[in-house]
């Protein structure tokens, strides 16, 4: 008896380790929410796919409250490419980009480009493409356009950012910047986005039941604009926006493993 339970238990450690040693080939790339960073509302998410043997780069991105769009979209780009050779060399072979609210949007357009193995968008805001964005962003897009037209796309100025809980507040940045990030057919329109979506990548797309809710009507139809693949998937957990990202850590893991382990 005691024979078979060490055996069970040599099997068990086996199945572990080998569990880790999977999860341990998958990178992610965490991208936080507008105005936020990696310490607030995805720092939990990071910290229990690390937990699972994922390696995670958990990014400040220009949109944070600090960077207030320090650098262009291709600017973003390069730095998401950069993690991505950083989990290379730790030996990953399957590559995620996860991101929340705006984020998400910004983890859906990188994915239209680049070469991933799987989208993750928890809660995707900040469209620029809706009738809102264009309504409250008008006059800051008139400023930084004519700042662009006469020579000064360059110079750092005091335009305008809108996020449905604040309203309209200031940002600091250069136009140039600025437009790349705000013109409403430019890469943080939601809808071209996912238009623009290769049929060969998978997505996870949440949709908390309790987000905000302009962001609950949009995201079931914009949900519908995807590709159709066979591991894309529509997750729905009864949470609110801010705690979308820890309240779907299990289903965000559990997703990448399957969706690893079926490449």
């Amino acid at each position: 008896m005691n024979v078979f339970v060490k055996f069970l238990a040599a099997m068990v450690l086996l199945m572990c380790l080998s569990v880790q040693a999977d999860t341990g080939a998958i990178g992610v790339v965490v991208m936080h929410g507008k105005g936020g960073s990696p310490s607030r509302f995805v720092s939990d998410l990071a910290y229990s796919l690390q937990r699972r043997g994922f390696q995670v780069e958990n990014l400040e991105m220009p949109w944070s409250g600090r960077r207030e769009y320090d650098v262009n979209v291709a600017g973003a780009e390069a730095e998401v490419e950069s993690a991505i050779s950083r989990l290379r060399t730790k030996g990953v072979n399957k590559v995620f980009v996860t991101g929340h609210s705006q984020g998400g949007i910004f983890a859906l357009y990188f994915g239209s480009k680049y070469k991933v193995d799987g989208v993750v968008a928890i809660a995707p805001g900040g469209n620029v493409g809706n009738t809102v964005f264009r309504e409250k962003l008008a006059e800051a897009l008139s400023l930084a356009r004519k700042n662009l037209d006469e020579g000064k796309g360059a110079e750092k100025v005091q335009l305008s950012d809108y996020e449905g809980s604040k309203g309209v507040y200031p940002v600091s940045t250069t136009s140039a910047s600025y437009l790349t990030w705000f013109e409403p057919d430019g890469a943080m329109n939601q809808a071209n986005a996912m238009k623009a979506f290769k049929a060969e990548v998978p997505v996870l797309y949440i949709a908390p039941v309790n987000d905000y809710p302009a962001l609950a009507r949009a995201n079931g139809q914009l949900y519908e604009l995807l590709p159709k693949h066979p591991l894309t998937q529509l997750y729905q957990p009864a949470s609110s926006h801010l705690n979308a990202p820890a309240s779907s850590a299990q289903a965000i893991g559990d997703w990448m493993s399957m969706v690893s382990g079926g490449k």
